[in-house]
């Protein structure tokens, strides 16, 4: 606020700002406005954390402000996803904190304003759905709607990552057409699936075609699984957990590797690419919503692998190489791991969680702290440091941090989180139908009391397989197992080696180039 308001981005490092918005997803920067001077984007993202945060008085002026000065009949072009997920989901979510029971602002002064802006933005968003397949153009200009020779090339994410933001604003308008748009969208991309139950990451929106077979649960893809479960949460349609069951199942048997996901042609299930992305960092906390917990904490505790062996999580890491990519070294602030995290000890109550939290956040501190802000990280191997504060780093990082530390703002209450983290509450009027599993009287939300901080079996390394009834006749996978890279138990070096079942100590690379527990300790 006190050196990038109102405009987009902040600077940190020159205390400067950036107008950014028409710049997310746009990668060659094409068709840049030349009098666009900014949307606030920063504070719209922030106004839900102010409200976990306690801070009423900062979320009033900020509304305030937004409700006299924010306009988007702009000459702008803007990416359709990024503009959802940030602009329209941070204010629908701030309408709905701002008009709760709590009563956070004052009595009289909130006339439904950011609901009216939302709405305006809503209607611009339409025009991009004006396509023979219904699924939405990547790129709109909000004042003139598709601009002549658009791309119509967009991603899984980019059309099917929409129903959250847009089904709420037909909630709370009462106008099904924007609720519509994004359901007929997400229809035709899930009928494009293999017969695998699997999609790509790419597609043109004119002929309904896909262009990269190859996809994961990483960049491009990620928010679809995401948005399929949480739309049945927030909505109680059947279908969506349908598509949702048959695409993770998909997944576990296609893409996963042990503790790892690795992308994989939606034709043919064959493996194409061995990496990991930061990105893919949010799947534990989704399979904590299925109630995957053993499978959640499998693989989180590989991605705290990873951000412990940098210091950061890096942008891209090649498993087959175990090396990083050689031009995506960068550290963005994302915010995956620590969503993760924050489900994960929502869900078991581990503190082994609170101390990945504070390793965390020691690492931000340590490394992207400036006088100006926090800034992101250029290369992971030198911690050079880039001159951008994200806003998702306010929206998310922040708010999925405090709220591991603090759920003060979860007590008697029930929300799921967009892919921004931009809370939107699960209501019976909302529902087609409402699951048992979201009454009041059946709730999993916070109950906010004084624990005694007590030891866990992550911090003992006791193993959860010796607790195991193995008289039964169904194997159960440990929850400590980590598979060693290869089949064969051949490494070049310590990271290629899992953690035992046995008894959850970590294993190591011999000199002869096996996998086992030779270190005696």
């Amino acid at each position: 606020m006190m050196h990038a308001f109102p405009h987009d981005e902040l600077k940190p490092l020159t205390k400067e700002f950036t107008d950014s918005l028409t710049e997310l997803g746009n990668l060659k920067l094409e068709h840049q406005p030349e009098h666009y001077n900014g949307s606030a984007l920063s504070l719209i993202e922030s106004l839900s954390s102010l409200v976990i945060l306690g801070n009423f008085t900062e979320f009033e002026k900020g509304v305030s402000w937004l409700s006299e000065n924010l306009t988007f009949d702009v000459d702008a072009r803007i990416n359709l996803f990024e503009c959802n997920i940030r602009v329209l989901g941070g204010l629908v979510s701030a309408h709905i904190l701002a008009t709760d029971s709590t009563n956070r602002l004052v009595q009289g002064t909130y006339k439904n304003q950011l609901l009216d802006l939302a709405e305006d933005l809503g209607r611009r968003f339409l025009r991009a759905f004006d396509t023979p397949t219904g699924l939405p153009y990547a790129w709109i200009n909000l004042k003139y709607g598709v601009m002549e020779n658009e791309t119509t090339e967009t991603s899984t994410s980019g059309c099917g990552s929409l129903i959250l933001e847009m089904g709420a604003l037909s909630r709370l308008t009462g106008d099904p057409r924007f609720e519509y748009a994004a359901l007929r969208a997400l229809r035709k991309l899930w009928s494009m699936r293999s017969s695998l139950n699997l999609l790509g990451t790419t597609l043109d929106v004119v002929t309904g075609e896909w262009i990269e077979y190859s996809a994961g649960i990483g960049a491009g893809v990620d928010s679809f699984y995401e948005y399929l479960i949480k739309a049945y949460i927030l909505f109680g349609r059947d279908e969506f957990w349908r598509m949702f069951q048959s695409a993770y199942i998909a997944v576990q048997k296609y893409f996963r590797y042990g503790p790892w996901y690795h992308e994989a042609d939606m034709r043919t299930g064959k493996p194409t690419y061995w990496q990991l992305t930061s990105l893919q960092a949010f799947w534990p906390g989704l399979q904590v919503l299925v109630g995957d917990v053993p499978a959640a904490n499998l693989s989180h505790r590989e991605f705290y692998h990873i951000w412990n062996k940098f210091g950061v999580l890096p942008e891209r890491y090649l498993l087959d190489h175990q090396m990083l990519h050689p031009t995506e070294k960068y550290y963005p602030l994302r915010p995956e791991l620590v969503e993760s995290t924050f489900y994960l000890y929502q869900a078991t109550k581990d503190p082994w969680y609170i101390e990945v939290g504070e390793s965390i956040m020691d690492s931000l501190n340590l490394y992207t702290k400036v006088e100006g802000g926090y800034a992101s990280i250029r290369d992971v191997t030198t911690m050079q440091l880039e001159d951008h504060q994200h806003s998702f780093f306010l929206s998310e990082t922040c708010k999925y941090l405090y709220l591991l530390f603090d759920g003060t703002f979860l007590v008697n209450h029930n929300y799921i989180f967009t892919t921004e983290g931009h809370p939107l509450p699960i209501l019976s009027s909302w529902q087609e139908r409402f699951p048992d599993t979201y009454n009041s009287n059946n709730w999993t939300s916070t109950k906010y009391e004084k624990q005694v901080k007590r030891l866990s079996a992550m911090s003992m390394q006791v193993c959860p397989a010796t607790t195991l009834n193995h008289g039964q006749d169904e194997r159960v996978e440990s929850a400590c197992h980590v598979l060693d890279s290869r089949a064969d138990h051949r490494c070049f070096d310590d990271d290629d080696c899992g953690v035992d079942s046995s008894n959850c100590r970590r294993r190591s690379c011999s000199m002869a180039g096996y996998c086992g527990q030779w270190l005696v300790t």
